[in-house]
């Protein structure tokens, strides 16, 4: 299910036809069910790769309700789209995070930011592609960006989501997961704050150690599993979890492998076994 095919959904979509999977492309933009009539659909299970964060959740809902298992499934995409969500999940299973502080004004937000201390990364709570990150080196920066939330619309893109700015080398990782497999790693360069693809970053392969591949298997684990891409960054004492991908895209990671890695083969297979029985969501 997708409102746009890009180079993953039609690399997925070929991993499909090669193994043999029937399947359609249903656009959420034309997805309607009735609530008083909610009977199940004919379809085995639904890989959801909608950008559109409320629509991919409200769609799983509706799925999940009329019997199809969704991948991912509305847990894990509400999870995963909130940085807030995550960022307790990820506690609560103890794994290594940047230091965070939130503050529900833009007001206290100052605060947060003087409590992790400067330099400091400050997000939203939802989106992508690095959309409204700004980094605060000292205080002065940190009000008129605060100032600049306090106009924003919608009471949520007030909280203030204050993370320290890690100093690594100008890089992070990308590790795909695709249920209790881990597919493969790559390095991701951009302007130092952000390494998405999407805006002009480049990757490369990265080795997958067993502790990066114990510590991404852990973090899809935290937020319930699924196809993830969980985001990493290499500390001055290990490598921390940034945040987890709902809608991952693996452009970037599988041209720098190439040939060797296959993601949308193995984001087929777990699909495929899903709608078999034989796998978790």
């Amino acid at each position: 299910m997708a409102s746009r095919v890009r180079y993953e959904e039609k690399q997925i979509f070929a991993a499909l036809e090669r193994r043999g999977v029937a399947y359609t492309h249903a656009d959420p933009r034309r997805f309607t069910t009735r609530l008083d009539e909610i009977t199940g659909l004919e379809y085995s299970a639904a890989l959801l790769r909608e950008i559109a964060h409320t629509r991919a959740l409200y769609a799983a809902l509706l799925l999940q309700a009329l019997g199809v298992p969704a991948v991912n499934s509305a847990e894990v995409i509400e999870t995963c789209g909130d940085k807030l969500r995550t960022s307790l999940a990820l506690r609560r299973a103890g794994l290594p995070t940047p230091r965070t502080a939130v503050a529900l004004t833009p007001e206290a937000g100052l605060a947060a930011a003087g409590e992790i201390g400067y330099p400091v990364v400050i997000k939203p709570l939802t989106g992508s592609w690095g959309r409204l990150l700004a980094v605060a080196r000292d205080r002065a920066t940190a009000e008129a960006i605060f100032e600049h939330r306090a106009a924003l619309p919608t009471p949520q893109q007030r909280i203030a989501f204050v993370q320290e700015l890690i100093h690594g080398p100008g890089r992070d990782i990308r590790v795909i997961v695709c249920g209790d497999t881990v597919v493969a790693a790559s390095y991701r360069y951009g302007d130092g704050v952000r390494a998405n693809v999407a805006l002009g970053g480049r990757s490369e392969p990265c080795p997958l150690t067993p502790e990066l591949r114990g510590l991404a298997q852990a973090a899809a684990a935290a937020v319930g599993g699924g196809v993830l891409g969980v985001d990493l960054i290499e500390g001055p004492d290990g490598p921390l979890v940034l945040e987890v991908n709902h809608t991952v895209e693996f452009r970037g990671l599988q041209q720098a492998h190439g040939g060797s890695v296959d993601v949308a083969g193995a984001i087929a297979a777990h699909a495929a076994e899903v709608a078999t029985g034989v796998g978790a969501r």
